[in-house]
């Protein structure tokens, strides 16, 4: 790093922020002066400005790990858009061609983002071993852990795979992770805890009320959405476990309402993901009804409500979309409506999220039975991953065994979420192994929650929608120039 490098001048340039968010700043000093770190920070705090501003202040290239295509490709469109033309993500929506010439001209990049299953890949390691890394960054570095809620078997090998690029200087970032996780993220990484300099927020996001509504059954639920999504400031986003309950509830809310409101899910086009992302963001539309594939990478400050009609699967999950909430600091709510046998979709995703110990077996018996899956289908996926990791049978079974209780137990405790008339702050925090110091003054519908501190005038309202609509036609109007210029 060059000493004389100032950081806030540089926030100013390259993302037009006057300050940093709480954390920023003590993790980009740490990393620049040579500390390997563990950053846990609340989501919505901004974390990917963590790495990408130390990766401006160091020379060399700084390498993300992502999860997620989509994630990794609104980071590079994010950067893209903020003038920065070095940047590239390495995965499977690249042709052959442009991989080879991507891996060819690697010195060029700033930022390259990519999957650890590319990242294990013999070519794709090689040619990272020709360049200056300046910036090792795994993101959401709870997928390390077997105790996380996202474990792939492919983070387990980033702790080799940062040995063999030469232990460079590594940012490891989470929003939600318990002590237990954060351990086993040290460990799997090779890092050692005296030499790790851990930043560790509190997941609590104060200015997010939390509340859980019952619901006497589906009709019920329908009347009550569709009332709290009038009254509630908007924009907002509603949470479901089903792509056709998503589409349902979107056309319910346009017929039922005049807010402009669309689904969002893995069934559609790309290029209909993005047309409804950028009108999310300039707020041609109302409310999102999406699964969990939206809202990685969303850079939206001003969602004033995260509804989940369905019960998420975890408290890292939930904790995750509601903090889509509010990241402008203004206050905004989080409902969860259930209703009774809500927690049965969950169980029958956990019976066939993991292969069973039949399948286990006979695929390592006879590797060629994995051509029998769709290529699509999760079990040869993870079953592959296994296989090429060389992890022995007995280990493979131990950790299917032990990532079905882990996920039991994390749907157990959402049920008791909604269940318990304790504090739900309070209860949330507890499993993260913290201590609720100060309740904000509107807390949980446990404590209190008066929903119309949330509301604004109808007036307000159809007046704000229309000026965000203006907008938006003048951003199609401007593109639609430009592409004929």
């Amino acid at each position: 790093m060059d000493s004389k490098v100032d950081i806030h001048e540089l926030l100013k340039l390259k993302f037009g922020y006057d300050t940093f968010r709480e954390g920023q700043e003590e993790t980009i000093r740490a990393a620049l002066s040579g500390k390997n770190t563990l950053v846990m920070l609340p989501t919505g705090t901004g974390k990917s400005i963590c790495y990408q501003l130390t990766g401006y202040a160091t020379n060399g290239t700084a390498i993300i790990v992502s999860p997620l295509i989509s994630l990794m490709q609104d980071q590079v469109e994010q950067l893209k858009m903020n003038g920065e033309k070095r940047v590239v993500a390495l995965n499977s929506l690249l042709s052959p061609n442009h991989k080879r010439q991507v891996l060819r001209q690697l010195h060029q990049f700033k930022f390259i983002y990519l999957s650890p299953e590319m990242l294990l890949q013999p070519q794709v390691l090689e040619a990272l071993k020709t360049i200056s890394i300046s910036l090792f960054v795994i993101d959401e570095a709870h997928c390390i852990s077997q105790w996380g809620m996202d474990f792939r078997p492919e983070y387990s090998s980033l702790g080799q795979i940062r040995k063999a690029l030469g232990n460079p200087l590594t940012m490891a970032l989470t929003a939600t992770a318990t002590p237990r996780v954060r351990e086993e993220i040290l460990t799997s990484l090779q890092l050692l805890p005296d030499d790790t300099h851990q930043i560790l927020y509190s997941v609590n996001r104060p200015n997010i009320s939390l509340g859980t509504i019952q619901c006497e059954n589906h009709a019920h639920k329908n009347e009550l959405v569709i009332e709290m999504v009038q009254k509630i400031s908007k924009p907002g986003i509603i949470y479901f476990s089903s792509k056709k309950m998503a589409d349902e509830i979107a056309l319910l809310i346009r017929s039922q309402t005049s807010l402009a409101a669309e689904s969002y899910h893995s069934s559609l086009e790309t290029g209909d993901k993005i047309k409804i992302q950028h009108q999310f963001i300039q707020g041609a539309i109302d409310v999102i009804c999406a699964t969990s594939a939206f809202g990685m990478g969303i850079n939206k400050n001003n969602i004033r409500f995260v509804f989940h009609y369905h019960l998420p699967a975890s408290p890292e999950a939930y904790l995750q979309e509601i903090g889509r909430a509010g990241r402008d600091g203004q206050p905004s709510v989080a409902l969860l409506f259930y209703e009774q046998g809500d927690h049965y979709i969950h169980q029958r995703f956990q019976e066939e999220a993991l292969p069973s110990e039949d399948v286990i077996e006979m695929v390592y018996r006879d590797p060629s039975k994995l051509d029998l899956f769709p290529n699509e289908d999760s079990h040869k996926q993870l079953l592959s991953s296994f296989i090429e990791l060389k992890r022995p049978l007995q280990e493979v079974k131990r950790q299917m065994e032990l990532q079905r209780k882990v996920k039991q137990n994390q749907l157990y405790f959402m049920i008791h979420y909604i269940q318990s008339p304790e504090c739900k702050r309070e209860l949330l925090l507890h499993y993260f192994e913290e201590t609720l110091t100060q309740k904000p003054e509107i807390c949980c519908s446990s404590c209190g929650l008066d929903l119309e501190k949330y509301q604004t005038s109808e007036e307000n309202q159809v007046n704000s929608h229309k000026e965000f609509k203006k907008e938006w036609q003048n951003t199609l109007n401007d593109l639609f120039l430009l592409e004929n210029l």
